[in-house]
């Protein structure tokens, strides 16, 4: 799957050269041109990476990312701050608010892409893996095959498409739109309970007897995947789809 990112860009022409340049470098690209509409659009659907102007209407960049790291859903989402502040305190500033990476205008394509490409690389090591290790869970991608621990899974096309989202953003919790856009595709019109049955088929197909549960049910929030050791230290961990 090609990496979603969301720029958020209110000028027309930076938006449009970052998009085109993004797509033929292999992302999916998702366009917002102000604060509350990045916002929106990341209920909507939660991108692997936001490149976020930092000087945006109605919302500014920087209160657009305080906002993010306050979700759980968006708290590890990584982000990259473009801006024509070049002083360190400003950099700081965004820094401690939750950005990841900066970018000064004016700049490259070529480095807009090296950088996109290293925040993804340290938020999602598995881009460049042919295998995804969750905790005791092993996704071989060539062999399209799945072991806990020693014991090898059963499961359907999409539960592995699936788990395959979830453990390629290990702990993000995700609502049950963003699930049915990640897995079954934004043109699909497949309602949102299909989501709770398909976590629970896939929850019995993941849990052995006596096996902790990888699986992680937020109240009002969605879904998570957690390594079996932090099931161990965290009291609202998995309940019942």
């Amino acid at each position: 799957m090609k990496p979603y990112v969301l720029v958020v860009e209110d000028e027309a022409p930076i938006q449009d050269l970052l998009a085109y340049n993004l797509e033929s470098n292999g992302f999916e690209v998702g366009q917002a041109y102000d604060g509350e509409d990045a916002l929106l659009s990341i209920t909507e659907r939660v991108p692997d990476l936001v490149i976020l102007d930092w000087m945006l209407p109605h919302l500014s960049g920087i209160e657009v990312c305080r906002r993010l790291r306050r979700k759980p859903a968006t708290q590890r989402l990584p982000i990259i701050m473009l801006t024509a502040r070049a002083e360190e305190p400003d950099r700081l500033r965004g820094l401690e608010t939750g950005a990841d990476d900066f970018i000064v205008k004016p700049f490259s394509m070529a480095e807009v892409i090296a950088r996109a490409r290293a925040v993804l690389r340290r938020a999602r090591p598995a881009l460049d893996e042919p295998e995804l290790r969750v905790g005791d869970l092993l996704m071989d991608l060539d062999a399209h095959r799945v072991l806990r621990g020693n014991r090898p899974l059963a499961l359907s096309p999409t539960e592995f498409r699936l788990l395959r989202h979830l453990m390629e953003h290990p702990r993000r919790v995700f609502g049950r739109a963003q699930l049915l856009d990640a897995v079954w595709g934004i043109n699909q019109e497949v309602e949102l309970r299909t989501v709770d049955a398909t976590i629970r088929r896939l929850r019995k197909a993941l849990n052995g007897p006596g096996e902790p549960d990888l699986l992680r049910t937020v109240r009002a929030e969605g879904y998570a995947l957690e390594p079996h050791d932090a099931d161990k230290t965290r009291p609202e961990a998995a309940s019942s789809a």
